[in-house]
This record gives C-alpha cells, structure tokens and sequence, in this order.
C-alpha cells in the first residue's frame, strides 16, 4: 500500500464491528480487513445499553495496529436511531441505552395523544416505530428526566465516536434523519439542523442539547493528540461520511440507470429506492415506509423490515440453550433440505422485536394462527427465510406502487452472501437480483472519504469503480408461480396478526 492513498471505515454494526482499508489499485478499490470485533452489548437489570467504552477500544486497537503507518482518513458508520448525551464538561453522562430497550414499548401510543400522528409523518417523513429516537427521547424524559435536563449535547452513536476521535459536536445528515427528529421538509442545512422543535416542545422534551447538522464528506478534523499519542498514530483526517450505515451501504450499490432497488440485508432488511425528494403521502403513511438521508441531499426511500434478526437469536439459543453450533451456511443447507411452506410467521410481528426465547416465539406464532410447529433448526430457519422473501415480495410490490418501476434488485451487505434466502427472493418478487459486494457500508464508508479527499471524482465515478471491483452474483426467478398461493396465506397471517401496515 506504500504511496497509494489508503482511506479507514470503522464499520460498527449491530452484532460486530470492523475495520476495513481500502484503496485505489489500477483503478480498482482494493479492501483489506485489519480488525473485527464485537459491538458489545449490556443488560443492567432490566435494561439494555450499547458499552460505547468498550467499542471505541476496539476502536483505538485499530488505530494502534496501523501506527505510522501513513493513512489518508477515517470514517465511522453505525446503525441508526441511538444516541447519547454528554455533559458541559464533554463528559459521557450514561451508556447508550440499546434501541431494543424496553421502556420505549408504551412510547408511541403517549406520544400520540400529545401529537398528532399524521403531524410528526407530515413534518419528519419517517416510518412509525418504538426504536426511533424520538420515542427513546420521550421515554428518557418521562422516567429519567434529570439527563435530558443536565444533558449539553446529544450525539448519534457515529457522531459520539467521531467526538472521542477528533472532538468535533455534530450530528451528520444521514444519521440524523432516523431519529424522527428531523425536518425533511426544508432542503437547507441550518445553522441548528432543521429539528421538529415544535413537535418537541409540544411533548415537553428540551431542545437545547440539539447540534448542527452537516453533509456527509466533510472534513471534521484531526484525531486529538491524545489519541495520537495513545496510539503512536499521526494527523489522520476525520470526515463525517454517510454515518448510518443503510446510507453508506445505498452510497456502494454498483447500480445503473433508474429502475433499480436495494436491499440492504443483514440483522435489518431496508428495502428502497434512491430518489431525489421525500414522498409524504397518505400511502408512505398507511405502508409505514420512511424517508430517510442519503449523500448529496437524496432520500432513501425505504421500508425496514425484521431481516435475520429473528435467525441470529435462533442461531444464538441453539447454541447458549443446546450446544449446538451452525454457521449460518450450514444453516442454509438445512433449510434448503426442508419441506417448503411447512409453515410461515409474519416476520414483523412485535413478538419477534424484543430479544429472547425466539425459538418459541416462532412456535407459539405457529401454532396461535393453527399451522404446523418447526421443530428442527432446518425447519426453524425454513420458515424464516421463507417468511423474509414473502415480505419482500409484499413491500417490493408496494414499492413500485409508490416510487416506480423496478427492473433489478440489488442486494448487499453480509445478507447478500446468503445463497438460500436470495434464491427465494428472486423467485418470491419475481425481479432480477444481483447479490453484492459483501462489504458495502465499508466501501460507501471509503468512497465518500475519497470524494471528499479529491481522490474520485464523484458518486458516479465510484460506483463505476465499485462495478469493476466486485464480483456480482446474480439470481432469477426460477417457478415463481409457485409462491402464488404461499403469498396468499401470508397475507391472511400478516392480516391475523394485526400488523398488517
């Protein structure tokens, strides 16, 4: 890598973190992972929290294995929807509390009787659902309102370790658009960000904690000379990239044309297409599709659905509750041997939200609604990919309804790796699906650095290279009639489970 301009994404997902380096080779991106390591995660009695210590660690750890070496920026990327908040003093004043913290569960139905509804879709444009910041904030007002008054400044997971890194205090776009706090409205940047303070006030949560938005391909600054000196590191650029990680993944689609979709698959499925303005309308608002940032003032117009969350924790409980220890390959294999439509849950019913016992969740499912009860892992993981591609097909079809025409459905992220559940969802939607690459929000992390950077020219030129680079695996649909009626039971469970929306 000696005299190529080498550029690092801390990737920080919801099960495992990475560090990943990429450069321009013969005018192709070259990617090297240095570092993985989990997102740690923590219950203290009831509650869960994010141990941000502990992930900026891994963090450091990087950035002490690089040293002296000589790189020419980082950029940080996480999920969305959580936050944090430090003092006067730019002290950390609690850990994150995890979006699937329970407190939020009685959250929206109050905020709804303080605020219409239809007001916070109109003003923010975001899909309704308890993990959205807005909803956190309100159930950490209602029943720990002493950090919100202490609290001087609120920051985003990628904005709070982009603090730690350089000690910029700024809330980047496209992470900031998840919180339902944000006016998508209004296409200015402002001086304070275009927050819903009225929408705010009204529910009786303090604004003054409430930073500047930026862009995404902005220079932050450099990592503080503590860093430096704990590190061994030098005067490495820190830019504010497309900091939720959806975003960054949408930037790396090696797409062309107009008519394509993405999918963004891993523990969450996001579902959309890439377009120039929000859609507010009574569909948007009835379908619960959201509008959320993406790189040069585009909305990611999108549906976020379950995705593997529901086969990690299974994954998890084979192995805590019975030893039993499958990759997800091996999981895939068992699946692909199975019976099909043994039977089918809805794979964005409530029940399955929250951690815990979910392989009983998914019997219980089954047997409430009167269909057969999975027993092995192959049967379990089954009806899960099966599910996911029915909901696909469901929001793909609601897709085009509202955004337009799609020809071909792009699939990154780690979720585009897995064979079983792209072959279903091609056969399932009826569409073209072209798998990769693999690493997308790293690559998106990347790019943007070096548009920023002046090394790319612009999106364009990237995606172009991000074509040359990877290799995409494609599937088509092979006897899609027979998910006809597959589709039709579906939607009499979705129907049955009342979260049909």
């Amino acid at each position: 890598m000696k005299n190529k301009k080498v550029y690092l994404a801390i990737d920080l997902g919801a099960e495992s973190g990475r560090a990943i380096t990429g450069w321009i080779e013969e005018k192709r991106l070259k990617i090297e992972e240095i570092h993985r390591f989990p997102t740690y995660k923590v219950q203290i009695g009831k509650h869960f929290f994010w141990d941000a210590p502990a992930i900026f660690t891994e963090i450091k750890k990087t950035l002490s294995t690089i040293g002296k070496q000589e790189i020419s920026g980082i950029g940080v990327t996480t999920w969305g929807v959580d936050y944090a908040f430090i003092d006067k003093h730019g002290i950390l004043m609690s850990l994150p509390f995890h979006y699937r913290d329970s407190r939020t569960e009685s959250a929206m139905p109050e905020v709804f009787k303080k605020v219409e509804k239809q007001r916070i879709f109109r003003e923010t444009g975001i899909q309704f659902m308890p993990i959205n910041t807005l909803y956190q904030i309100y159930a950490t007002n209602k029943h720990s309102p002493w950090m919100l008054k202490s609290a001087d400044k609120m920051l985003f997971m990628p904005d709070l370790f982009n603090y730690w890194l350089c000690g910029a205090t700024v809330n980047e776009f496209t992470i900031a658009s998840t919180s339902q706090m944000l006016n998508l409205e209004k296409k200015k940047f402002k001086p304070r960000g275009d927050w819903t303070y009225g929408i705010l006030r009204k529910l009786g949560i303090p604004t003054r904690f409430l930073v500047d938005v930026i862009p995404p391909g902005k220079k932050l600054g450099t990592l503080s000379k503590d860093i430096q000196e704990e590190t061994k590191t030098g005067k490495i650029p820190v830019f504010s990239v497309c900091c939720h990680d959806t975003a960054s993944a949408v930037f790396a689609v090696p797409a062309k044309g107009k008519n394509w979709a993405y999918l963004s698959s891993g523990t969450w499925s996001l579902l959309g297409k890439e377009i120039d303005a929000p859609i507010i309308n009574d569909d948007v608002l009835s379908f619960n599709f959201t509008n959320e940032g993406g790189y040069g003032g585009k909305i990611r117009f999108l549906k976020n659905i379950m995705g593997l969350w529901i086969w990690q924790e299974c994954r998890r409980q084979w192995e805590e509750e019975q030893n039993k220890q499958f990759s997800y390959i091996e999981l895939g294999e068992l699946a692909s041997k199975e019976k099909p439509f043994y039977s089918l849950i809805d794979v964005n019913h409530p029940d399955f939200f929250f951690p815990g016992n979910m392989i009983e969740k998914i019997r219980k499912f089954c047997k409430s609604t009167n269909q057969k009860i999975p027993e092995t892992p192959g049967q379990i993981s089954r009806v899960i990919l099966e599910s996911l591609a029915l909901e696909y097909k469901l929001y793909v079809g609601r897709l085009e309804s509202i955004a337009g025409q799609i020809d071909v459905l792009h699939i990154v992220g780690g979720g585009s790796q897995n064979k079983v559940l792209s072959g279903f969802a091609a056969s399932a939607t009826k569409k073209d699906i072209l798998c990769g690459p693999v690493e997308a929000t790293s690559i998106g992390n990347i790019g943007v650095q070096m548009i920023a950077d002046k090394t790319i020219k612009n999106h364009d030129e990237f995606r172009q290279v991000v074509r040359n680079s990877f290799p995409l695996i494609e599937y088509h649909p092979e006897n899609p009639e027979d998910w006809n009626q597959p589709y039709e039971k579906y939607l009499k469970l979705k129907k049955m489970s009342e979260s049909f929306i």
